[in-house]
């Protein structure tokens, strides 16, 4: 019998049980809570489409290993203040998903269905509100919930259909009062200029009223994440308060005043954060300092030539860098905000077809020391923040195999109203390996790696909005969920220098989705989101279009290179799906259940 339910509980034995007792220490040294006698951390496994024969090699090969666990089926003795743990639908659960391709393997046929769940058991003489307590610190609202301990019928999981994507009515004539409301009502991310400046041109140029995807993509373009609005702010004023480094800071604004003068050529250019970020760069690039900077359309990271002398020859290389931060993912989840941070960062430098093997970590925390009871209201308490954090970043630099040659912490409690969550990385590659053509009408857009859900949808929005004590319960749909084995197999699979060799152009998926990942990578694009690998059904054409899930690229080829192209990939274990074509009229067009849901 293959289609009932069977589970498994998985428990540490005695001197083993490390997980348990760490948690035991936090909860009486940080929650205070004296009384906890023992805590028993149990993995359960409840698993469908699966013989009994596969079923019961699998307990000791796949879900525990026999020299450390004691396994029990079906049933196991729990204490009263027992409680599990588990992802929201939606939520990307790694341990389930490696556990299922293990079995598959194990069997060489069909992938089960499988769902995780963890149980913490607690012993001792706790009250009630004590257990009230353990649950509201150990479960995070923004991707878990508790988790019945009863045994389901089935693990089918049953998505209605997603409806068909709204035109937004009476759009072109809403008064600027209904616009605002608008905004507010669908919680868009841009300004209510951004949002009037959208209503002129859908009434003067388009002369029709957007598609509620329509929107959500421009939002998503022009959020401070993907547009940087802050850093590109014009500054109109500037003054200087009066202070005992008032007189070094004035002459440090006059020396950026000199060397805008010498770079620009005393030509109009407004004086803003982004400003001050890149004029040095500029400045290098004309004295003459950055002739090894490497140009090109791609949008992937910074990038510089040298030689690189092996076996006594010198060949030329490609060094890129990047670093990027994900300071309100990892306030909102800290374990997937601070791995995806580091996930993301190696992504870029990788969609340049480099090899990233050097990491370094720099964060922001307040006080970890501080009394639970002193967290604010719709916060995560800072040693959570911090030490989920850690575990994150370790978590994915490991399975991916980064060596982090620096990781330093700030503590200051300018901390606690945001996290500083930074991840730099640094990568490699022959430059004969890279090739960096312009997209033509007709050249094949491919999308490669995971499939995509509702994780991370928002994502981008999400951290370019101001937040208040509910984010932590509303965002959970922003969080992406990392998949570092996934991203490897990338890797290795860009070092194929015949595969390599292939791609005209590449882009990562990171904030925005489909839309902005395969958006950059040319003026005219036809996208068909019908295309697009699912982890689920019950997605819309704006969820498949913005959607976060990670480890994905976008890569352009020449049409004649797609079998190729797709054939080392399966060789990898990668999937792919032609989702794109490059047009010459001009427009971004995405259609989905054969419908275009955006043009423009």
């Amino acid at each position: 019998m293959t289609d009932s339910v069977k589970r498994v509980y998985v428990e540490k034995k005695p001197g083993f049980d490390v997980e348990g007792q760490k948690l035991m220490n936090d909860l009486i040294n940080n929650l205070n809570i004296s009384n906890v006698t023992k805590v028993r951390i149990i993995n359960r496994y409840d698993v469908s489409n699966i013989s009994d024969d596969i079923f019961y090699k699998s307990i000791f090969s796949v879900f525990s290993e026999s020299n450390q666990d004691f396994a029990y089926i079906d049933e196991i003795e729990l204490g009263k203040f027992a409680f599990g743990i588990e992802y929201l639908p939606g939520q990307f659960d790694q341990r389930a998903d490696s556990a299922s391709q293990c079995v598959q393997i194990l069997s060489s046929g069909d992938r089960p269905l499988i769902k995780y769940t963890k149980i913490i058991d607690i012993y001792g003489d706790i009250e009630v509100d004590d257990l009230t307590k353990i649950k509201s610190y150990y479960i995070n609202p923004v991707d878990s919930r508790e988790a019945s301990l009863q045994m389901p019928i089935s693990l089918e999981e049953i998505y209605p259909e997603a409806p068909d994507i709204d035109i937004i009515d009476d759009f072109i004539q809403l008064t600027d009062d209904d616009i605002e409301l608008l905004r507010l009502d669908k919680g868009y991310a841009m300004s209510h200029k951004d949002l009037v400046f959208c209503q002129n041109y859908f009434r003067d140029t388009e002369n029709r009223n957007p598609t509620v995807t329509e929107l959500k993509v421009i939002d998503t373009y022009w959020s401070d994440h993907c547009r940087h609005t802050t850093f590109l702010t014009k500054f109109n004023q500037i003054r200087f308060e009066k202070g005992s480094i008032a007189e070094a800071i004035r002459k440090s604004y006059q020396d950026y005043l000199d060397i805008r003068d010498m770079v620009y050529e005393n030509q109009p250019k407004d004086q803003c954060l982004m400003d001050i970020a890149v004029l040095g760069m500029k400045h290098l690039r004309k004295i003459g300092k950055l002739d090894d900077l490497e140009e090109s359309d791609e949008i992937n990271a910074c990038s510089i030539e040298t030689d690189v002398i092996i076996n006594d020859i010198a060949e030329k290389w490609l060094i890129m860098f990047k670093n990027e931060t994900h300071n309100h993912p990892t306030e909102i989840e800290p374990f997937g905000g601070a791995a995806t941070c580091l996930g993301g960062a190696i992504r870029d430098p990788l969609s340049g077809r480099s090899y990233v093997y050097q990491a370094m970590r720099i964060t922001g925390s307040g006080d970890p020391t501080q009394s639970i009871e002193n967290t604010s209201p719709g916060k995560l308490p800072q040693r959570k923040i911090t030490t989920e954090a850690a575990h994150g970043y370790s978590s994915y630099g490991n399975q991916i195999g980064l060596a982090t040659g620096k990781v330093e912490e700030i503590y200051h409690v300018g901390y606690t109203a945001k996290r500083m969550e930074v991840g730099a990385v640094i990568a490699a590659v022959p430059k004969e390996n890279v090739i960096r053509d312009k997209p033509v009408h007709g050249d094949l857009i491919i999308l490669v790696g995971g499939r995509t859900g509702r994780d991370g949808c928002g994502g981008a929005t999400g951290s370019s909005k101001e937040h208040d004590e509910e984010s932590i319960i509303l965002c959970g749909s922003e969080v992406q969920k990392g998949n570092p084995p996934e991203e490897r197999k990338i890797q290795r699979f860009f070092r194929n220098k015949e595969l390599s060799r292939l791609i005209k152009k590449c882009n990562d998926f990171g904030a925005g989705g489909v839309a902005v990942a395969i958006g950059e990578l040319a003026d005219s694009l036809e996208i068909d989101l019908d295309q697009v690998p699912k982890k689920y059904e019950g997605l819309d054409g704006t969820e498949l279009a913005i959607s976060e899930s990670q480890e994905r690229m976008a890569v352009v080829l020449n049409p004649n290179d797609v079998d190729r192209f797709v054939n080392i990939a399966e060789s990898e274990n990668l999937e792919t799906a032609v989702v794109a074509k490059v047009t010459d009229t001009g427009r971004l067009i995405m259609k989905w259940r054969g419908k275009e849901i955006l043009n423009i």
